[in-house]
Order: C-alpha cells, then structure tokens, then sequence
C-alpha cells in the first residue's frame, strides 16, 4: 500500500483561517499528526485541528520543540518522532501532519519530511499551504507589506540580532518571527535604523490573550517566543511611488 503524508498549513491560530482545502486534507486523512512539546501541552496546531477533526483521530507526537542548545537531545527527538510517524504510515494510507503557519516556512514539516524520506521510502510527499503570522498580523494592524516594487525580507531572530540589523538597513518591509525573547535588542536594532516609528508587533494571532501593538511601545520586556514584526519602509512618495 503506497503512503502519503501530507503536511497542513493552519494558519497562525485563528481557526477561521484554515482554507477550505486544509480541512478537506485533515479531515480525509486517516490521522492527523500535531507536534508537542516534551512538557506536553496543548500547542496551537493542535487546538485549531480540533475545530474540525475529532480528538480520536489526532494523534500527539512529542518534537521538543523548545530545545535549543542541546543539539543531539534535539536530534534524537525528531528521529523518534520521525519513527512515530513511520509507523502510522505504514498502518496507514494518508497520515496529515498539521502545521501552525505554511509547512514551507520555518515549519518542523520539513525535518519530518526529510526524515520519513529515508524511513519509509515511496512515500508521497504533499503540502497544503497555510495562512502565515506575518499575513494575519497586516491584516490585523492595518501594515501593508508590499508595494510597487518593494521587496520583502523575512527574517527569524533566532539567527541573532544582527541579522535583523542587516535586513532593515536595506530596502522594502522587513519581516521578524520568533523575537519575543530578545524584544530589548529588536526595540534598539528598529532605533538605529530609522525602522521604529512605522513598526509594529503581534502576538496570539487570532486567540483570546491576542496582542498587536505599535513597536514604539517596546520597552524591552520579553513578549511570547512566537511574536512577529513588521517593519514597512517609509513611503513618502504618494499613491504609487514605489511602482
């Protein structure tokens, strides 16, 4: 029996953002996979899936998703996470694999996928895109990410401040995931390049403990792990000016 495994983009957390093919795909998949942290609770892929599917059909898989320096304790996670997978596929024809986000951004479906790969060869390997924070986040805050010409960086902090640096000492809007914890650096890096006033924050797109806020406001307080930013550039030029 041929297997696919499908990873399911569903969105930031807003369970009205799920598109319509996502729920198709989780719905007519035999199981849905959703990656826990080691501490075990709920996580927002998890939540969202369950607006749509059954819990008895929602298989949990522990990715450790929250370890970052210890990197063969992190490894180790995803090989036996990855033989978890491999099992329900081999007990199953379609195995869905859900995703907060687009499962081809910055998505722990790439490393599963690289994994089952080499575990379960033949394997078919789909994706269903997903709403992404930095889309729902200009939506919410009025941010437009693009015109004209501009063009767009996406950077995660993770890589270190002076990535960001970098970034918005060049042209177009900036983009900033997972920077909650190093919020201080992110406020003076948005100073010293002139990117502050027009910038803004968001966190828990879409749930109940949701935040979206001028980055002006910064004061160096660490805000949740998954915060994203969006930093436009300045656009003095009138009605297409950037064209």
């Amino acid at each position: 029996m041929s297997s696919r495994l499908i990873g399911v983009g569903v969105g930031p957390g807003d369970p009205e953002l799920v598109t319509v093919k996502g729920v198709n795909a989780l719905r007519a998949a035999d199981v849905v996979v959703v990656p826990v942290m080691d501490t075990g609770e709920r996580g927002r892929a998890e939540a969202t899936v369950l607006h749509y599917v059954p819990e008895d059909k929602v298989v949990r898989v522990v990715f450790a998703l929250n370890e970052r320096t210890d990197r063969a304790r992190r490894e180790a996670a995803w090989d036996a996470a990855g033989e978890r997978v491999a099992a329900l596929l081999r007990q199953h024809g379609t195995v869905a694999f859900a995703t907060i986000g687009d499962p081809n951004v910055y998505s722990t479906f790439t490393y599963l996928a690289q994994t089952i790969a080499g575990l379960v060869p033949g394997t078919a390997v789909e994706t269903v895109p997903g709403i992404t924070a930095m889309q729902d986040l200009a939506a919410r805050s009025g941010a437009v990410l693009t015109e004209g010409t501009e063009p767009l960086t996406l950077v995660p902090v993770t890589a270190g401040s002076a990535v960001l640096k970098e970034a918005l000492a060049g042209p177009g809007t900036v983009v900033a995931y997972k920077f909650g914890r190093q919020a201080g650096e992110v406020a003076e890096v948005l100073k010293e390049t002139g990117r502050l006033a027009d910038a803004v924050w968001g966190s828990a797109l879409g749930l109940p403990e949701e935040s979206v806020r001028p980055a002006a406001e910064l004061d160096g307080t660490p805000l949740p792990y998954l915060s994203t930013l969006i930093a436009p550039p300045r656009r003095d030029a009138g009605r297409g000016g950037k064209l």
